[in-house]
């Protein structure tokens, strides 16, 4: 008898298994792959600061792969387990790899697409420098790539959270970037986010606001009449606005009846935020409405990044905005003994 099994047959058989591999991953996949040493096993965090979605990298063996459907260019951020974080450059399609040393984080390479390789020369060639020229390195860039992802991402890191920010500047470079890219939706809202917040800086008066908290509880503005007043923002995916919200609740142990404090969680879900604030035993109204920089609140205060404060006085005036730390810490004992 003939054999019915013919290599006609094998070759359908072979296309039919090869069309369901390819299936797998879409042409339009983003795939991030990484190899460190002197580390064998360990978690990544790697989030998007506009939409708040946050994922976790296993590492193996000192690697790791990671794979996401994008439909358009972003970028996001690739959070070490010492908290140190490095911008990853994303675009549809696109196959990006990381090498590098966990005990030197910043002279990771990141290549695989332009953005990422323009980027690690950026990172490599200012790894030792001090601050302010960084910062000239950084403005001669976005003055000579308005148009690149890169631009934006160095107008967030090195304008917008720095000790003091320059607001003039700021909105300055962000104007400059949105006429090299009109339509960019990021773009757009923090252009609108830093013209607020340079009207509020001026007229030095907290804007009127209402939300709900994580338990469906009205608050506002009005809730603010203590000597000393505090809007923290944070998120669940950011370590050093943690750490802030943990200074804060020890000073409102210490001052309860002089300190008043509401924070904005800008995490998606508002049960993650509240989960982590009730592991602090913080008491505060939490407001997290999930829309992150759309929120009519965060709009309304002219938030432009996390983590980020604004302190006022029992008038309503705004006495300091996005201190760090201890400069957080040392204003509000300042104004507590006056």
């Amino acid at each position: 008898m003939k054999n019915p099994f013919t290599f006609h047959h094998l070759s359908i058989i072979l296309f039919f298994l090869f069309g369901l591999m390819s299936c797998g991953e879409s042409s339009k996949d983003f795939r991030l792959e990484g190899k460190f040493k002197n580390i064998n096993q360990g978690e990544f965090y790697i989030y998007d600061l506009e939409t708040g979605r946050k994922d976790t990298i296993g590492l193996k063996d000192g690697q790791f792969s990671y794979t996401i459907p994008m439909a358009d260019t972003t970028v996001l951020t690739l959070l070490f387990p010492n908290y140190s974080e490095m911008p990853i450059f994303v675009q549809p399609g696109a196959r990006v790899k990381m090498e590098g040393d966990v005990s030197h984080l910043k002279e990771t390479k990141v290549t695989g697409s332009e953005d990422n390789e323009l980027m690690t020369a950026f990172r490599l060639e200012t790894a030792e420098l001090m601050p302010p020229k960084v910062i000239k390195k950084a403005e001669q860039f976005i003055q000579e790539h308005p148009q690149s992802p890169i631009s934006f991402y160095l107008l967030r890191r090195y304008f917008l959270q720095s000790v003091e920010v320059d607001y003039a500047r700021a909105y300055q470079l962000c104007s400059k970037m949105l006429k090299a890219r009109p339509t960019y939706l990021p773009l757009l809202q923090l252009h609108k986010r830093l013209t607020t917040l340079s009207a509020y800086k001026t007229s030095g008066t907290l804007p009127h606001f209402s939300a709900k908290d994580t338990n469906g509880k009205a608050v506002s503005d009005s809730l603010l009449k203590n000597k000393v007043n505090v809007i923290a923002v944070w998120s669940s995916w950011n370590q050093d606005s943690q750490t802030i919200l943990r200074k804060l609740r020890q000073l409102q142990k210490d001052h309860p009846k002089d300190l008043s404090v509401i924070s904005i969680s800008m995490d998606v879900s508002k049960d993650e935020g509240a989960r982590a604030m009730r592991f602090d035993s913080i008491q505060w109204p939490i407001i997290c409405d999930g829309l992150l920089w759309e929120s009519p609140v965060v709009s309304q205060l002219g938030i432009s990044f996390v983590p980020d404060n604004i302190v006022i006085d029992q008038k309503r005036k705004i006495v300091a905005r996005s201190l760090r730390g201890e400069q957080l810490r040392e204003k509000i004992e300042s104004l507590l003994k006056e």
